[in-house]
């Protein structure tokens, strides 16, 4: 179990990568004017949005495997446990919403300034201590 485990951590440390990187492209992005800056972004948003998939696919089935296999029935009381897979759950939310943000970007559409995207890059941060409390300290 300490294998998937270890590999569990690693596809979350690439997955959060990601997840950090991406707003930071966007807030360039959108600072981008000339169609060739434009394009180079699309291609690296694209880039990163597909090793982030495969980052994110590992962590949920290394983590389901994880509590499938003993979290569950050790900590299902716990409200702990409860509270980090909802967090988990908006952190896949906010991926998705991250490829619509892409998207957007790719086709023009995009109508936010990199003030909204500076903003938006803390949300996985302010997410990943609430997880990391939750998991070390487990205070409920």
């Amino acid at each position: 179990m300490l294998w998937v485990k270890s590999f569990h951590v690693v596809f979350v440390v690439s997955w959060y990568a990601g997840l950090l990187y991406l707003p930071r492209l966007f807030v360039y992005h959108a600072m981008t004017e000339d169609e060739s800056g434009h394009q180079r972004f699309v291609v690296m948003e694209r880039k990163l949005l597909g090793l982030m998939a495969i980052a994110g696919i590992g962590t949920a089935v290394l983590g389901f495997w994880l509590v499938l296999d003993y979290a569950w029935q050790a900590y299902s009381g716990s409200g702990w446990l409860h509270a980090k897979l909802a967090l988990v759950a908006g952190l896949y939310a906010y991926h998705g919403w991250c490829v619509k943000l892409a998207r957007d970007f790719r086709e023009h559409r995009n109508h936010r300034s990199h003030r909204f995207y500076r903003v938006i890059n803390e949300i996985p941060a302010l997410i990943l201590i609430a997880v990391v409390v939750l998991v070390i300290v487990k205070p409920f």
